[in-house]
Formats: C-alpha cells, sequence, structure tokens
C-alpha cells in the first residue's frame, strides 16, 4: 500500500467570496477525524482570518512558508501568502480580488514544479468574475495547461471526473455543444484517450484499465441511420487505439452505459463532449466528486462544484467534494513518489 507523500498539497485559494474559504476551513478542522493529507492555503491571511469569524469557526492560523507547513498543519491552518490581497465579501464576487485568485494557481503550480508541494488542489473560480478581469482561458483546465508549457509547447489537458462509483471524461471541454462537434477529430480521441490510459495506470494503480467509449449521437447512431460520426470519427479512433493495445470498447449508446450494472464492465467512460460525461456522474456523485486533469507534467485535483456564492459565510458549505479531492490527490501523489 502506498504511502502518503511528505510533501504537502499546495490548495488555492479560489474566488474569494465563494465557498473556498469555508470549506477549506471546515476540512481543516475535521483533519484528524477524516486523516486529511497536509496542506497549505495560498492565499490571504486576513481574509481566512475574517471568514473564520464569520463562520465562529475556531481556528488557529499560521503564515508559513512551503517548507514550514507541515509542520505546522497538525495544530494551524498553513496560509502561505502571494502578495495579493482578497478583498471581496463573501457572497459578494468583487472583480478587484480576480489578482489574488489567479496568483494563488500560478504559485500553486511553481510550488509543485520547485519540488516544495506534491500536488495541486485547487478551490473553485468564478470564471465570469475572472473574465471581468481580462482572463481569457475558457476554465481552470486551459489556464493550468498553460502554466505547465515548455519549450515543446502546452500539453493537452484531459479533464477527469472521478468518485469510487464512476470516472468520466469529455473529449471535448468548455465549448459550446456546436463548437464541439466541429471540434470532435479521430486524433483528439486518440490523444485523449491514449493519456486517461497512461495515467489510469501510472497515477491510478489500474494494470489494464478498460476505458469505454460513447457514441456522440442517440443509440450510437443507429448504424448510421441517426448520424455517421461513429462510423467515421469514432471507430477509426477505437482501431488505432486497440493497435496500441488498449482496451477501448466501443462506441456505446450514451443512454446505456452508466445504470449500475454497465458500470461495473469498465475504469472509466470517455465521452464525446462535456454534458454527456458530466451529466452522469453529478447525478450519482454529487457530493464526493473530484475534478482531476489529467495530462499535466504534476498532479491536480479539484472539488467538483462551484462558488456557491449564496451559501457562502454561512457555514452550510459542504467539505465533502475538497476533502475527496485532497485525499485524491495525496493519492495519487504517493502512486509515483
Amino acid at each position: 500500500m502506498a504511502t502518503a507523500p511528505a510533501k504537502p498539497l499546495a490548495l488555492t485559494l479560489g474566488e474569494p467570496a465563494g465557498i473556498g474559504p469555508d470549506i477549506t476551513i471546515a476540512a481543516w478542522l475535521r483533519r484528524r477525524e477524516l486523516g486529511l493529507p497536509a496542506f497549505y492555503l495560498l492565499g490571504d491571511e486576513a481574509l481566512i482570518a475574517q471568514r473564520a469569524r464569520m463562520l465562529e469557526a475556531e481556528i488557529r492560523i499560521a503564515a508559513v512558508s512551503p517548507g514550514e507547513a507541515a509542520t505546522a498543519f497538525a495544530d494551524a491552518l498553513p496560509v502561505v501568502a502571494t502578495g495579493e490581497r482578497a478583498t471581496a465579501v463573501s457572497g459578494k464576487p468583487d472583480a478587484s480580488s480576480a489578482p489574488a485568485a489567479l496568483a494563488s494557481i500560478r504559485q500553486a503550480v511553481s510550488d509543485v514544479r520547485a519540488g516544495f508541494a506534491s500536488a495541486v488542489v485547487t478551490n473553485p473560480i468564478a470564471k465570469s468574475v475572472l473574465y471581468r478581469a481580462g482572463f481569457r482561458h475558457p476554465g481552470h483546465t486551459e489556464f493550468l495547461a498553460e502554466l505547465a508549457a515548455t519549450q515543446a509547447g502546452v500539453p493537452q489537458p484531459v479533464m477527469m471526473l472521478w468518485s469510487p462509483r464512476l470516472a468520466v471524461v469529455p473529449v471535448t471541454i468548455h465549448v459550446s455543444l456546436r463548437d464541439a462537434l466541429a471540434e470532435l477529430t479521430s486524433d483528439l480521441i486518440v490523444s485523449t484517450v491514449r493519456i486517461v490510459a497512461a495515467e489510469l495506470t501510472s497515477r491510478f494503480g489500474i494494470a489494464h484499465p478498460r476505458i469505454a467509449i460513447s457514441g456522440l449521437n442517440p443509440h450510437a447512431g443507429e448504424d448510421g441511420s441517426l448520424g455517421h460520426e461513429e462510423q467515421t470519427v469514432i471507430a477509426p479512433a477505437l482501431k488505432i487505439l486497440r493497435n496500441d493495445g488498449i482496451d477501448a470498447r466501443g462506441p456505446l449508446p450514451a443512454d446505456t452505459m452508466f445504470h449500475e450494472a454497465a458500470r461495473q464492465t469498465y475504469d472509466c467512460a470517455v465521452c464525446m463532449y462535456h454534458d454527456q460525461a458530466l451529466i452522469p456522474i453529478k447525478t450519482v456523485a454529487f457530493d464526493d466528486a473530484v475534478n482531476v486533469t489529467l495530462g499535466l507534467p504534476f498532479i491536480r485535483t479539484s472539488p467538483d462544484h462551484g462558488t456557491a456564492f449564496d451559501i457562502a459565510g454561512t457555514g452550510k458549505a459542504n467539505p465533502a467534494s475538497l476533502v475527496a479531492a485532497l485525499k485524491l490527490a495525496s493519492r495519487m501523489a504517493a502512486a509515483i513518489s
């Protein structure tokens, strides 16, 4: 059995006006009960202290360096400053706090790549707030890929939603359905599934992953009567993947892939577009699903929910998905350490 990594996890602030601070505080308070790995928050110590007072949470906060975080974690929530203040009030997003959210993500990636932390765990961001501040990426996934760029180029990020009951991957991610249809190619399916297969083995410990590939059209095209993409785009990709030795099955009708018995026959479902993959997992594992970015030179996980402005600062936020993200990041880091 793999042991937990010695280095702490780098946890980002997320949207300061959202529930990121709330669930961070709640998770740390239950660290012993839940057996959480050590983590530190990259953000504004004053914001966390103010939110703790609002939540009436008895918590110690320690301003530390990344190297001091693991030792401090037992007795205090370690906070590493990024140099950016977060001014937004809970529940009231303020674009002036966008620099704090982005600085936290950049610093987390930098810390992991420098060897100070074992993985990046990201709290939810509000893309609409970031867009008003000039953010140009469709989401976290694409921003992280840019931060991982080398002279060889920008890696292909693959978004996986994982839970003990189901793991899914959309081939096309944060684009409209019309654009997803235009982007879908055999090459994109092949490159996505290759990354999924490799990381299910290297980071999840599955020696021979079984990957179910959905069709695009109703009933997987019904032999061409409901669409030809299964025959002209997906089937050629499957042939290449099988020649690679990957256990790729399909194309399968998406409406029969996700019932309980079907889920036992594969380790991950790869779907053609965002909602085809995310609706099933958010139905069966809404509270404990984890967003994992594959294809990067570092581990990144995140809660599978948004900023929940309506309950920020109320004490109603459920930390279950963050807890699952922290535990999965630690497990993945231990698998490759």
